[in-house]
């Protein structure tokens, strides 16, 4: 169970929260190549051909761009992200196109990008930062996105979840409230729940 001390920590998103101790973060945040499949998977399923502009909203240090990158460079890339530590940090081929730039103000014109992913990021905000975040996305993208959210079912789970997140608590909200608020911003996008199940979360009988 991570405290309240270790979501302070977390708060800040620099160097503990990255590659300091695990109970605080990722531990040691470093490539591995597990993102390879899902870039492949996401051009696939999403029809991206040469020319084709992707985002990538709160990217870190670039791993899933810099495969994008790498494996189709026909590609335009982008990416934002609020840490200074992470950017800084970012994979050296594409740290020119990642912007510092908040979630819910996207520094981009309208309709430019025909894949939007955005990985664990929008339930860290409040409900107004959900929903700016959300009619951001609609607005700079092309209809085309992927966003994870976590959510609960049961009272159970949420307690699982809320144990587990560092960064997620601002707002957690039950899987029909997430469908409300979606319908809410007009988004068309895809999404998919991380819950408690999915994240092999179970409470110690300790």
């Amino acid at each position: 169970v991570r405290s309240i001390k270790n979501k302070i920590i977390a708060s800040y998103i620099d160097k503990e929260y990255y590659d300091g101790n695990r109970i605080n973060g990722y531990g040691g945040f470093r490539y591995n190549g597990r993102w390879i499949p899902i870039a492949k998977n996401m051009y696939k399923e999403y029809g991206l051909k040469k020319g084709h502009a992707v985002l990538q909203i709160d990217c870190e240090k670039g791993f899933l761009l810099y495969d994008f990158h790498r494996l189709y460079p026909g590609l335009e890339i982008w990416g934002t992200d609020i840490s200074d530590y992470a950017i800084g940090h970012a994979m050296e081929e594409i740290k020119l196109f990642i912007q510092k730039a908040p979630f819910t103000e996207l520094p981009f014109e309208d309709s430019k990008f025909d894949l939007i992913i955005a990985i664990g990021v929008v339930y860290t905000l409040n409900l107004e930062g959900v929903i700016k975040c959300l009619k951001e996305i609609q607005r700079t993208g092309k209809r085309k996105s992927f966003i994870t959210l976590a959510a609960y079912r049961t009272e159970e789970e949420r307690k699982l979840i809320e144990w587990w997140t560092l960064l997620g608590t601002t707002i957690l909200l039950h899987e029909d409230e997430w469908v409300e608020v979606l319908k809410h911003t007009g988004y068309t996008g895809d999404y998919k729940f991380t819950i408690a199940h999915s994240l092999n979360l179970i409470r110690s009988q300790d």
